[in-house]
């Protein structure tokens, strides 16, 4: 509760003053006895309540004065803005990502219901997508227009690229999708299966440059500790499938993560992948920004009926309760 003319209530240290003239004119009397004595015995009755319609009439004033300052009650709303982050998913698309020890077929299919997952959740972000495997392409700059990133991850298959893994090739790709954007947070998630066979840049040299920039690399290495099945298609036997061992590089994926302050995973199945996923969705939290605004609402009107109640009250016990001689 505030008041919008607050200079009005000064007229309230005008109250006791007129208080104190009002008692000082009702000490005259209004008939002169010669003595006293000649009434102390009548009954006094309603006179012990004349003091009524006084208090009626200075209430009336103070809660005019009141009316007059404009008494008004705020409504406060408060409004989250959030600010999105910049995030490039870089996938392995290499062929031992055919690998069928997740569900629901492979590697890569697992991998990429989990990425839709991460960008339907993240509607204020924008999200960029990388592919690799000898070498690395953008399959999808950063945009917000998630509807066509889904389609663009839903695409995504193997032969695209020949194959190996260029596990730093693909940290570059993603990096040269980030550093000319100022944001309050660059972020890449990095998925592969492999060791770093393929390409021309280290993937510790870019994991240097991702640290210069102030970009955080989350590294996932997806496969099963031990052997996983790998299907083989013969044209004479058909599709069978032999144990292939898992050659994630773990060493690796744990340096990137640490010296660009972010973290490394492991997925051994499905449900760990979705669990890292939301780790991660967790982790990067968007900067938010809270909005207050505050509509305010007259409410003099709440002073102003109490007054004339009063008013209409104070004249009515004058006129007819307590009539005074003149």
């Amino acid at each position: 509760m505030n008041f919008g003319q607050p200079g009005f209530l000064l007229l309230l240290l005008l109250v006791p003053l007129l208080i104190v003239v009002r008692r000082t004119l009702r000490l005259r009397g209004g008939v002169l006895f010669s003595d006293v004595d000649l009434i102390k015995g009548l009954p006094i009755g309603r006179a012990r309540l004349a003091w009524i319609p006084g208090v009626l009439e200075f209430t009336t004033l103070i809660l005019l004065v009141i009316a007059l300052a404009h008494p008004q009650k705020g409504e406060s709303e408060q409004k989250v803005v959030s600010e999105g982050l910049d995030i490039i998913l870089a996938l392995d698309i290499s062929g031992s990502m055919k690998a069928e020890d997740f569900q629901p077929k492979n590697r890569l299919d697992a991998a990429k219901i989990v990425a839709g997952d991460f960008i339907l959740g993240r509607p204020e972000d924008r999200i960029g997508l990388v592919v690799f495997a000898a070498d690395s392409y953008t399959q999808c700059p950063l945009t917000v227009d998630h509807k066509l990133l889904l389609e663009l991850v839903d695409n995504v298959t193997f032969g695209e690229i020949r194959d190996g893994t260029a596990i730093g090739m693909a940290l570059a790709n993603s990096l040269a999708r980030l550093k000319d954007i100022p944001a309050p947070s660059k972020v890449v998630i990095l998925l592969t299966d492999g060791q770093n066979n393929s390409g021309t840049i280290d993937p510790l040299t870019s994991a240097s440059m991702a640290k210069a920039l102030g970009v955080r690399v989350y590294t996932i290495g997806v496969g099963t500790l031990g052997e996983a099945p790998y299907p083989v298609d013969d044209p004479i036997l058909g599709r069978h499938y032999v144990n292939v061992p898992s050659a994630v590089d773990d060493v690796t994926l744990q340096a990137i993560a640490d010296s660009t302050g972010g973290r490394y995973y492991r997925a051994t199945d499905s449900r760990t992948l979705e669990m890292i996923f939301s780790e991660i969705d967790q982790l990067e939290l968007r900067p938010q920004e809270m909005i207050e605004h505050i509509s305010r609402k007259d409410v003099g009107v709440w002073a102003i009926w109490p007054a004339l109640g009063c008013l209409m009250l104070q004249g009515f016990l004058t006129a007819f309760w307590f009539r005074r001689l003149p």
